[in-house]
């Protein structure tokens, strides 16, 4: 039997750098086993219209150590205001990684690199594709993911995405805000060559049964066994559990299935990853990870956060998401968002914002998780 292990190591930390804090992890496993991790360097108070770059962090011996803090994108090529919500695709055909990011909430930008994340292609302006949008919803606010997005076996990349037309004011005077929203997506059937949007997947003020869905926003996609695709949702519904919709081909014809009992929603951003596939009589199995977590104890009162994120934690499902079978606590304090990637040998990683400075999304650290499936099956070594 495999003997269980698990290590961490914090990469990023708030007030360092010059940057107030580092939030909203993106973690990439290339072919090689290269290690690219990403966080948004906030400046000013930390807040999500406040100038930011994205710093990028290397490692080439699978995520054990790492080079140098490099910043990999910074806002004031684009000008004021955040780089942010990058999302990561290692490319299984040919070998690049696919970087999606955004400026301001309003603009959305394609790059790649060919050399495992050493160096990248100059961004690529790819808003007229959001644009597509605008016939059906007049937003004013975008963002892709965040976290890694999704490359199907067909060679399909797709990106969620959320859109909203900026009439919330939970944001404050003056910002746009980020509510109500909606989900859709955009992909790329060229290896991202080209990119185009896919049809809207669900709406502020759908309804479920007797649930209305109450402003979707952050979602994460991953392929059944079957070739369906599954997005897992992020919402502020009073069912408290993450939101599903599947699609036969990741793009259209998109069908809310409904709310998944055995996934909390904290409202926060969650990871979702195919492990493996079924083969030879073994069920396929897919991680999902987020704050598992429904109390409000940390949040000091008048706190805008509907609940405390805090106890991450990562679930196994052996039957494409119908059921969790285990459940392994990551982190037992505060933690919010997270992304996932898996190396060849089964090693599986999980990098993730923990601790709090000032308040729950005053994030003190970015921290990696490196795990194999013994460890969350929680099984002994004899």
């Amino acid at each position: 039997m495999t003997r269980p292990f698990i290590a961490k190591q914090d990469l990023f930390e708030a007030r360092s750098h010059g940057y107030r804090t580092c939030r909203i992890p993106a973690v990439a496993a290339t072919g090689s086993d290269t290690v690219l991790v990403t966080a948004e360097a906030r400046t000013g108070q930390g807040g999500d219209f406040d100038d930011s770059d994205v710093l990028l962090r290397r490692s080439i011996d699978g995520g054990k150590t790492f080079g140098s803090v490099v910043k990999m994108v910074d806002h004031r090529t684009f000008g004021n205001g955040p780089t942010h919500n990058v999302v990561m695709i290692p490319d299984k055909d040919d070998g690049p990684v696919h970087v999606l990011f955004c400026h301001d909430y309003a603009r959305v930008f394609s790059t790649r690199s060919d050399d495992d994340g050493v160096t990248f292609r100059k961004p690529v302006d790819i808003t007229q594709v959001f644009n597509e949008f605008r016939r059906e919803y007049p937003w004013r606010v975008c963002a892709t993911g965040p976290g890694h997005g999704l490359q199907l076996r067909n060679g399909r990349l797709i990106v969620p995405v959320w859109l909203s037309d900026e009439t919330g004011t939970e944001m404050g005077a003056g910002l746009r805000g980020h509510r109500p929203s909606i989900v859709s997506l955009i992909y790329s059937d060229d290896h991202g060559a080209t990119w185009r949007r896919g049809e809207m997947v669900c709406r502020h003020g759908d309804r479920v049964g007797r649930v209305d869905v109450v402003n979707p926003s952050e979602s994460v996609a991953v392929e059944l066994s079957d070739g369906r695709v599954l997005f897992n949702i992020r919402s502020e519904s009073r069912a408290e559990r993450r939101l599903l919709a599947i699609s036969p081909d990741g793009v259209t014809d998109w069908d809310i299935v409904g709310f998944d009992d055995a996934l909390l929603e904290p409202v926060c951003m969650a990871a979702i990853l195919r492990y493996d596939w079924p083969h030879d009589n073994e069920p396929g199995r897919i991680l999902f990870a987020n704050p598992r977590n429904l109390e409000n104890r940390i949040i000091p009162p008048g706190g805008h956060l509907a609940r405390d994120r805090k106890c991450l934690t990562v679930q196994l499902s052996e039957d494409d998401g119908t059921n969790w079978r285990i459940a392994r606590a990551l982190e037992a304090g505060p933690a919010g968002y997270s992304d996932m990637a898996r190396l060849r040998d089964g090693t599986i990683l999980c990098f993730y914002e923990c601790g709090r400075v000032e308040h729950m999304c005053d994030v003190r650290y970015l921290r990696l998780a490196r795990f194999n499936m013994t460890w969350l099956a929680g099984e002994e070594d004899p």
